[in-house]
Order: structure tokens, then sequence, then C-alpha cells
């Protein structure tokens, strides 16, 4: 994918937002200099460029100097699909929390947040605006007989579907708009949750065999990463629908898997460096693609990497590479986590783990890079980042540490992932371990967890084999990729589960909290400006 995007400027509904919270939030409309969706057909080369800008909607904020932000903000980068998508999913959870003090991410830290939360606002515009973009896109390819422009409608699809899924998992129901719809001033209707469902899953079964075959071109959407959604859309099926669709969730896990196209990365760690992209590791099927000279921005990894780095503890300079805007001290993980990722006991003999190494260096499992701060207790939920257990799994160098291709002081190579193979080895498991298929779930455990150990040491049993094993070992495997509160909610420890963590309700210990929270609010503003949405059960 060329990652110098040309823009799509098609006119869009502004959906004003008038919480002091966020600062001109607001949908702005494209210089009609730029390429318009209703000249997209004058030149073809405008079809793979325009989208390009459907793909990085998801990742950056705008084409800067060639366009400005697509939607502003008072800050650009701050509000970003990703960014954003990453602070709900994991701050809000034992996986990490922030010691910002912009408004809004306290909330998110304490599971306290309202209908006005300012990331919440610009998680729901952004989706929304990908949607828009891709209904027109869509809207002005179909009935395009080309091979290349009929595979490129169906892309297109997958990027719908795919902003519809975290539209249904984050906000249970949503206004909905297809390409059928016009562009322009109109309240679009609410669609409900499992209506939505129904939606996907119609469109991802009718495109996977229009797509290019699995490693077609990364990082374009291919049906692996079809079949991916798929499963993953089957594997909540349960929380999005009431209805359990394991059987589903297995079947589309065993086409990627029998594709002979995928396979784990020997390095762990290679999934999280400036070389983890498609071509050059055989586990990632999807991902954003971030570098470091054409796809600039404090977004994604660069976020992640940044935000998790101090100047005192995890040093981005010596761990990660990066030299400029460095160790920004705001992100790290809660000490509950890092009882899931360290077995204290049985590494150490003892607990607390020992100062000296605090690094985790004695511990088996390969896939920690957790490092000891000042205290692993965090005294209050607005302490200073020295406090918790820093993370430094992400890193803007090559899984070698030499440095990237297309190095940046600022600005990381580093893809996020969206699907790995691990993943549909680990999907499969919980499918079929809820299908009474203990055996065949402890496998594709075990193949995880010989990469993480190096060795069938940490392979388990079928008696060890529970719900908890199963959401602990996706978070073993999957810290800080975006899928934790997913996870939580899925085995019912989001809310009023028996899981606690500092700060989960605003209490040191952890406390219960409402299951209403298990979905956001549908953003307030959004409540007041369009009468055909109500607001979700409990805001």
């Amino acid at each position: 994918m060329n990652k110098n995007i040309l823009i799509l400027g098609i006119v869009l509904s502004a959906m004003t937002i008038t919480s002091s919270c966020v600062k001109d939030l607001d949908v702005k409309p494209k210089d009609p200099n730029t390429i318009l969706a209703g000249n997209l057909s004058d030149d073809p080369v405008y079809m793979k460029e325009t989208l390009g800008k459907i793909y990085a909607s998801f990742i950056i904020s705008g084409q800067g100097a060639n366009g400005g932000d697509d939607i502003t903000a008072s800050d650009g980068n701050f509000f970003t699909t990703t960014r954003a998508l990453w602070n709900v999913q994991e701050i809000t959870t034992d996986e990490a929390i922030c010691a910002w003090g912009d408004v809004g991410i306290a909330d998110l830290n304490t599971q306290t947040w309202s209908a006005n939360n300012p990331f919440l606002t610009a998680l729901y515009q952004r989706l929304s605006l990908s949607v828009t973009y891709a209904n027109e896109f869509i809207k002005n390819t179909n009935g395009n007989t080309d091979p290349a422009v009929m595979q490129y409608n169906a892309e297109a699809r997958f990027l719908r579907a795919l902003a519809y899924t975290w539209d249904m998992d984050l906000f249970g129901n949503p206004p909905f708009t297809t390409d059928a719809d016009g562009v322009g001033k109109f309240n679009p209707k609410q669609i409900a949750r499992a209506d939505l469902f129904k939606f996907v899953e119609t469109e991802l079964l009718d495109i996977q065999n229009k797509l290019g075959a699995p490693k077609f071109s990364y990082p374009q959407a291919d049906q692996a990463a079809c079949w991916m959604l798929l499963a993953r859309l089957y594997l909540n099926a349960q929380v999005f629908t009431g209805t359990a669709r394991w059987a589903d969730c297995k079947t589309y896990c065993d086409k990627v898997i029998t594709s002979g196209k995928y396979s784990l990365a020997t390095n762990y760690r290679k999934n999280f460096s400036a070389d983890n992209d498609g071509n050059h590791n055989p586990e990632m099927i999807f991902a954003w693609e971030q570098d470091g000279i054409n796809t600039q921005g404090y977004v994604g990894t660069t976020f992640i990497i940044e935000s998790s780095s101090d100047a005192t503890y995890i040093r981005a300079e010596d761990f990660h590479g990066l030299t400029s805007n460095t160790n920004w001290n705001g992100n790290r993980s809660r000490k509950q986590f890092m009882n899931i990722m360290v077995d204290t006991l049985a590494t150490y003999g003892s607990a607390p783990v020992p100062a000296s190494d605090a690094l985790f260096t004695q511990s088996k499992d390969k896939r920690v890079f957790l490092k000891m701060k000042k205290s692993m207790n965090i005294p209050s939920a607005s302490s200073s980042g020295d406090y918790g257990i820093g993370v430094y799994k992400f890193t803007a160098k090559n899984a070698d540490g030499t440095q990237a291709a297309n190095y940046n002081p600022a600005f990381a190579c580093t893809d996020f992932p969206i699907f790995r193979y691990a993943d549909a080895l680990l999907m499969r498991a919980e499918a079929a371990f809820r299908l009474g298929d203990k055996a065949s779930a402890v496998a594709d455990i075990n193949v995880v967890r010989t990469r993480a150990y190096g060795n069938a040491s940490g392979n388990i049993t079928a008696a060890q084999l529970d719900d908890k094993f199963l959401l602990d070992e996706r978070g073993r495997e999957f810290y800080y990729e975006g899928q934790r509160r997913t996870d939580l909610v899925r085995f019912g420890q989001f809310t009023d589960g028996t899981y606690r963590w500092n700060w989960k309700g605003g209490v040191i210990n952890g406390a219960s909290t409402d299951k209403h929270l298990n979905i956001f609010p549908i953003p307030g503003a959004e409540v007041s400006a369009n009468p055909n949405i109500l607001q979700n059960t409990g805001y």
C-alpha cells in the first residue's frame, strides 16, 4: 500500500459536538480541488489512492499539509481511531492505567465515564467517518467489472465491516448508513446490535471470495483478514446477539490455519518491532501500517511506545531507539496483570518480585516485556507514571535490535497488529473448549505456549484448562494490542465479575461496577442532535 495517500474529498455532514471537553471536534468538508468521489472513475489510478485513504483513516489524523486533520480537534493525534481505541480497550482494564490529567482519561482509568467523555466521542466519530468514506467509495465502484476495481470494492466493504464491528462491540446500537444512503445532512437511523451483527456477517460472507487470496498484498485486506474478522465476530456472538456461534468461529479459524500461509514468528517480539510487517513476519495477517517517513504522527505504535516510556525506568532512547519528543510517562500496567503475566511464586519461590530482577529476566515465559518501576502499587488513580508496572512490548527497533529501514527519531515504523496467526489458534482453542473438545483446545494453546517458553516446559494439560486460564492466556499473548476489554466482557469479568484490579470503580483495591458499563454510551451530543438515537441503557 502506498503510504503517500491522496485525499478522498467528499462533503460530509458535520456531527456537531457541543461538549466543552472537546474543542471543535467536528467533521469538516474537504477542499473541492482534491479528488472528489464523484470523479473517482475519471482516472483509474485514483481508485487505489482513494482506497488507501480509507485504510489511513483508521491510523492517522489526516494528510497534514495536503489536507489537515480529517476531524479537527485541540490535538489531532490525540483523537485518532487506533489511539482512542487503544485507550478505551486498555486503560479501562487491568492491563493499563494512564497518569495524565487530560479530560476523560481519569474516567476511563476508573470505569466512571459518562456520555461526554471526549475519547468515546472521538472514537465514535472516527469510526463513523471511516464508514462514510467506505460508503462513498463502494457506491462509486459498484457495478464496475474491472477485476482490480471489484477487489477494491470488496476491500472497502471489509473496512466498513471492521468499523461496524468495533461500533457494535463498543457502542452496541450505533447509527447505521450504507452506500445506499446519500451524503449530506440527514439523521441516520439507529440499528439494533443483533441486526448490525447480521449485516456485518452477511457482508463478510459475500466478499470473502472477492478479496485477494491469503498473503495477497500486505497490508491490503485479503481473504484471511476476512476470515479472521468472521472468527472474531462469532467469538463474541453471544455478547452481541445472545446466541453463541462457537462452531462458526472454529470454521473460520480453520480456514486461516489450514491455508498454509501463516505461522508463528519464531521470536514473539518480531510481532511488535519495526520489521513486523507481513513481508517479513509470517504471523502478521492484517495490520495498520506505520512508517517513520511517510506516516508520521503521534499515533498507533508511536503513541504506545512513547506513552509507556519514561526518563527513569523505560527510556525510549534505550529500549526503543526513539530520541525526539520521548518519555511521556503516561501508561503502565497494574500489579494484578503482572501477576497474570508472571507466576512469582513459581519463578522466584516467594512474592513479591525481588528488586534485583526488575526486568523479570527469570520468567520462563518470554512474552514478558515488563519492568518494575518505583513501586508496583499505584497510590492514587492519578499517580505519576513512575508507579506501577512498566511495559515495553512495542519497540521502534527491528527485532534484532538494529535500526528500522525508514528510521525517524520521533516516529516508529512498527505496524499495529489487528489480526495475528496466534489469535487464530487461541480463538479456535476457545471455541473448541466451549464445544467440549478440551484435547483440541489444549493442543492449540500449547502451540502458542511452546513459542512463548521456547520448549514444552510451559505446556498445559486438559485438567488445567478452564475459563480463567483461557482469559489469562489471551492476556499474556495479546496485552497492549487493544483487545483486553472485549475479552473481559466476553468472560464476564469487565464490570460485575469476581476479578478486580487497582482503581477499578475508583477504589484502590478495585470494586465491582455496574454491568451497563459493558457497552459505552452513545456520545451525548449525538443523542441531543439526532432524534432517531436512543441512549444506551444506564446512561
